[in-house]
């Protein structure tokens, strides 16, 4: 009989609630939402979000690093080289998509995650599949795999900051019909 995994700790899940009302709170209301509105939509005092963030910017430091395993989490996840390319490319702005208010945060705070792992965790699986998709002659071959990655996470960043907000499957569906019309090899 196999044995439950083991229930995160009250640190853990306070910290991760904390996380969680911060992508909310600063991609709905960037600036102007202070930590005081993240405690109260995580449901803890103000003096509980300082104890586990002495400040904004660690409290977005940690934010960062949260986005990037959680990108990296759901790309790994997507199956990307089991399918045809242009639906792994769905699939891969679907994981990105999926990460949405932290990286909202992050474009609009311009926080950067740290540029290993964030190459680590997202730079080379994206760019594996648009070489993978150059060797097939569906994607264009004439811009560099990794310039192809840095537009693919700046389209999804950019319209995922649009007003009117596009969300969901509509978003995944817009991103990547918007980056495959320009992506897909010139005939």
């Amino acid at each position: 009989m196999s044995q439950p995994l083991p229930r995160p700790s009250l640190r853990d899940r306070v910290k991760t609630a904390i996380l969680e009302a911060a992508a909310e709170v600063l991609a709905a209301h960037g600036e102007q939402a202070s930590m005081s509105d993240v405690a109260a939509a995580a449901g803890v005092a103000r003096a509980t979000v300082y104890r586990y963030f002495p400040s904004r910017q660690v409290l977005l430091d940690e934010l960062a690093q949260l986005a990037v395993a959680e990108a990296a989490e759901r790309l790994a996840g997507g199956g990307l080289e089991s399918v045809p390319v242009p639906e792994a490319i769905e699939r891969a702005v679907r994981s990105l998509v999926a990460v949405g208010d932290s990286f909202v945060v992050l474009a609009r705070e311009r926080v950067a995650p740290e540029p290993e792992q964030f190459d680590a965790a997202v730079g080379r699986p994206l760019a594996r599949l648009f070489e993978r998709g150059q060797t097939s002659g569906e994607i264009r071959d004439d811009v560099p795999a990794r310039s192809l990655t840095e537009a693919l996470v700046a389209l999804v960043v950019s319209l995922l900051q649009a007003t009117p907000m596009v969300a969901g499957e509509d978003a995944v569906a817009m991103i990547a019909s918007i980056f495959l019309d320009g992506a897909r090899a010139r005939a």
